[in-house]
């Protein structure tokens, strides 16, 4: 799990994606990404088919870190990790996921916001957390904020994040990566917008070492 935590640090961004038709779509977006330098996708359970999506991913570009997101059940865990996920994000910290992942050997990032759900994240012994909805849960300056008493935490912030507030948030040294769909919309995706998506996923690798430089 420490590698998985690295390579996501080391890219700097997850891309969220919701793939309507993952027969269609997973091949081609696979590639636009790791051409736009961002090898790494959290593929949400929002949509049906999405471990036939990780798979497709997986099996089109190998070297690339490819993970299930909105996971909610132990049956979606089942099927991301035959799929090949190699990471799981929940929206909300379930202890009962967190400990299956963890018997499983797949590196988990629960989604985080108060200090309850960071005491619970200390006893697994997590070290990177999900902050979701991140903008609406209070942004940067809660995530600051609790850093304070639990300083051991690296974040992952995921829900309104843009190219915008890319750079600020990343020039946190308590930011891991940033998790967004900005890069990976359903208009880009379902029109086949895949040169769109590897310069957007370009325009962000360059947000992230600028802020890596600076911070």
């Amino acid at each position: 799990m420490k590698d998985i935590n690295g390579l996501i640090s080391e890219i700097g961004v997850v891309p969220v994606i919701k793939l309507n038709n993952p027969e269609r779509d997973a091949a081609p977006l696979a590639k636009a990404l790791c051409a736009g330098g961002v090898p790494v996708a959290e593929v949400t359970f929002r949509a049906a088919g999405a471990d036939k999506a990780i798979r497709l991913m997986r099996e089109t570009c190998p070297d690339m870190l490819v993970g299930a997101g909105t996971v909610l059940t132990l049956e979606q865990v089942d099927a991301a990790f035959e799929a090949g996920a190699q990471f799981i994000v929940t929206p909300g910290f379930d202890p009962e996921i967190v400990a299956y992942c963890q018997e499983k050997g797949l590196a988990i990032y629960p989604g985080c916001t108060t200090p309850t759900d960071y005491h619970a994240a200390l006893k697994f012994g997590l070290k990177v957390l999900k902050f979701f909805p991140a903008e609406q849960s209070g942004g940067l300056s809660k995530i600051k904020a609790m850093s304070a008493p639990f300083p051991m935490f690296k974040v992952m912030p995921t829900g309104g994040i843009s190219l915008k507030n890319l750079k600020e948030y990343l020039s946190c040294p308590v930011i891991c990566a940033c998790g967004g769909s900005y890069m990976v919309t359903a208009e880009l995706i379902d029109g086949g917008e895949w040169e769109k998506i590897t310069e957007l996923c370009r325009k962000s690798v360059e947000i992230v070492k600028e802020a890596r430089a600076n911070g």
